[in-house]
């Protein structure tokens, strides 16, 4: 059903204007808060999420005009990394090989500030180096505030991300903190990415109860994310 609806969607007009039917960007925080081990959970919880059959099957919906994908990792101003290159997702052995190349990946940095809005930048300017998409959705992983740089409310504001979504993904606190102090750091960062970071029409924000719940909550997210793009442009 869902290669059905997408395949209609391949056929509407203006279809043939595009080399794809969405630009995702996924942000990974790696930041000074993330230890190594968190580090690994993340570039794990990704590749687990990647590869589960029901991403896989949203993904690979209409592969005459696929989504392409750039994963990178970020934290201060002055450190941005692409670990996965733009890749059109056109089949699972394609979609296999991202994660193993996440699964291969080796941290080059243990500390770093937050700076959410250089994240924006950044993805601004992949996103124009990329390929000509009908949507492009920016996802940004984060545990904490901006605390570097420009101001992530103001970033998006300019005209430039007129036509970018901005969805978050919200990591709590470590287990070992008590459960009430967690559960009000966690609502507080999900209040400050709803009020400060998500952008654009039907941008929202999936949460993950600490680093070991990460491939869960992206697994969640990303199906939100192409679901709604099939849906969407049919209506």
């Amino acid at each position: 059903m869902i290669r059905a609806a997408a395949l209609a969607l391949a056929m509407t007009a203006g279809a043939a204007q595009a080399v794809c039917r969405q630009a995702l960007i996924l942000g990974l925080d790696i930041s000074g808060s993330v230890d190594g081990a968190e580090y690994n959970l993340q570039l794990h919880g990704l590749a687990s999420a990647l590869t589960s059959p029901a991403v896989k099957e949203m993904a690979l919906a209409a592969p005459e005009v696929p989504v392409h994908l750039l994963v990178f990792e970020w934290s201060g101003v002055s450190l941005q990394r692409v670990l996965v290159d733009w890749t059109p997702l056109t089949s699972e052995a394609a979609i296999d090989r991202i994660a193993n190349t996440l699964l291969s990946t080796r941290r080059i940095s243990r500390k770093g500030a937050t700076a959410i809005g250089r994240a924006m930048d950044y993805a601004e300017y992949q996103f124009r180096q990329g390929p000509d998409c009908w949507t492009r959705t920016l996802d940004l992983s984060g545990d904490g505030k901006n605390n570097d740089g420009n101001f992530p409310e103001l970033v998006r504001q300019q005209p430039r991300f007129n036509n970018i979504t901005i969805n978050g993904l919200v990591i709590g606190s470590d287990v070992s903190r008590g459960r009430d102090e967690r559960q009000m750091e966690l609502m507080e960062l999900s209040a400050y990415y709803r009020r400060r970071v998500i952008h654009g029409p039907g941008a929202f924000i999936e949460v993950a109860l600490g680093f070991a719940d990460y491939a869960r909550a992206m697994e969640r997210k990303l199906l939100r994310e192409l679901e709604g793009l099939v849906v969407g442009q049919l209506d």
